[in-house]
């Protein structure tokens, strides 16, 4: 993706999230009061960095949105893995019907994910208030994690909800091709790298099909 892409500011990304999903008045309506949401709540509880506010379409929905734009499954349950305030669980939420499975172990956090999920009428939301340990295995369409873990423990905690057709989608900063090259070989051939929209020093690591940890010393 050339330079000439990235969202640079919130024109940008309200026009891209335009363009690319084709929202709905509901759903638009919709990011506008989880955007009013997030900026309320982040007085009360540490959701997103201050600093990031000025910027939240692009550093956060559009940032968040971006990742559904990359699922070409597009099938069976999403889970969010360490879904925070929801990114990029919600805004995928709200932009989609797919269920979609929050999972965060703070309980303040989850419930602020469950008002939200509430007060905007996502009936396709569930919320798992645990550790990823301790979440019964559900087989997944989709695996996102935004800011979860390093991806080797990401990958050795969310192994079991992979199928041969899972998606995987892991925002991964600047880091994304060291951490990658870490990986064992077999692991390290199931994903490519894509270029952030709302970040040029950003990548994000896309893969698909079933994790096998019994290969991790191949």
């Amino acid at each position: 993706m050339a330079d000439a892409d990235i969202l640079e500011d919130e024109g940008a990304a309200r026009d891209w999230l335009e363009q690319a999903f084709a929202p709905t008045a509901a759903q638009s309506a919709q990011l506008e009061r989880f955007a009013a949401m997030l900026v309320a709540e982040n007085d009360r509880q540490n959701l997103i960095a201050a600093s990031t506010i000025p910027t939240l379409w692009v550093r956060h929905i559009a940032d968040s949105a971006q990742l559904l734009a990359l699922d070409k499954q597009g099938e069976g349950l999403w889970i969010d893995l360490g879904s925070g305030p929801g990114l990029p669980g919600l805004v995928v939420a709200i932009l989609t019907e797919r269920p979609m499975l929050l999972v965060e172990s703070r309980k303040r956090r989850c419930e602020f994910l469950r008002m939200v999920a509430g007060e905007l009428g996502l009936g396709h939301v569930e919320v798992a208030e645990a550790s990823l340990e301790r979440v019964e295995t559900r087989l997944a369409g989709t695996i996102s994690a935004r800011a979860f873990a390093p991806l080797d423990r990401l990958i050795d905690l969310s192994a079991r909800f992979s199928t041969e057709s899972t998606c995987w989608l892991l925002p991964k900063g600047r880091n994304a091709v060291k951490e990658l090259a870490l990986l064992p070989q077999p692991w390290q051939r199931m994903f490519h790298v894509e270029q952030s929209r709302t970040d040029a020093e950003s990548q994000i690591l896309v893969g698909v099909g079933k994790i096998a940890t019994k290969q991790r010393g191949k």
